[in-house]
């Protein structure tokens, strides 16, 4: 019982921290200030107040409105937060109070945060994929996942994989089909998670994106050319792995 207590304020760090990716992911693709100015209403511009601002609590209390123009609040809001809550959760079920769950819950919160963005405006911000690497790398001296020369060669096959698929794709193809943002964010996704996690990652991107991707051709009535982002499926097979990598690839190769 005092186990469970415990991931009661695990959940509530993780909400608050996905209240700050929310200020993330509608600032940075417009290269914006995460800190200045404090968060406001989009439409009446009133500052929100601090007791307006509780992950979830708040959006529940006031009907989902802004409280002095009743606007609409995005249900994408609460949500991220309690994406963020329940991945922290389970990232201190895995690894308990340690730097390494510090260090992932960083790295669960940039795939998120990459997420949105890349759903809503097509791009990565290298603000995060790039540090990203970096912190990654660092990680692995104090992370049980993953060794530093496994997380560098993880950090070196991931771009290097997407870079020659986007190259070949774009010689056969005659156009791109691949950004530079995706091949950062693999990149980010090996040094953290070492380059055994590459295979779980792609495969995982790759059925879900396949599936989705067709879903929406025949809902639209496209054709091969509809443009999907790419990053969302990346960052599902990256946190696939990180939770049942093992199992997956002990299934997949019959050990």
């Amino acid at each position: 019982m005092m186990d469970r207590l415990v991931l009661l304020p695990v959940f509530a760090f993780g909400a608050i921290i996905g209240s700050f990716l929310n200020v993330c992911i509608v600032r940075l693709p417009h290269d914006r200030s995460v800190v200045r100015p404090r968060s406001h209403c989009p439409r009446c511009q009133t500052m929100i107040a601090w007791y307006d601002n509780v992950p979830l609590l708040s959006y529940v209390l006031l009907g989902g409105c802004c409280r002095a123009c009743r606007t609409r609040i995005s249900p994408l809001y609460p949500a991220v937060e309690a994406l963020t809550g329940a991945l922290a959760v389970a990232l201190w079920i895995r690894l308990g109070p340690t730097l390494a769950f510090a260090g992932y819950l960083a790295f669960a919160a940039a795939l998120v945060t990459i997420t949105f963005i890349d759903l809503d405006h097509r791009i990565i911000p290298d603000v995060i994929s790039l540090p990203g690497i970096a912190l990654g790398l660092l990680l692995s001296f104090v992370s049980p996942l993953v060794r530093p020369f496994d997380a560098l060669l993880g950090a070196v096959a991931g771009g290097g994989f997407l870079l020659l698929v986007a190259g070949l794709y774009q010689f056969v193809r005659g156009h791109e089909g691949m950004g530079g943002g995706d091949v950062k964010l693999l990149a980010m996704i090996g040094a953290f998670l070492g380059w055994q996690s590459l295979f779980v990652t792609v495969m995982v991107a790759s059925i879900v994106g396949s599936i989705i991707g067709i879903a929406l051709m025949l809902y639209q009535r496209a054709d091969s050319k509809l443009a999907i982002p790419f990053g969302p499926f990346l960052a599902c097979g990256a946190l696939v792995h990180l939770f049942f990598g093992d199992r997956i690839i002990a299934f997949y190769f019959g050990t």
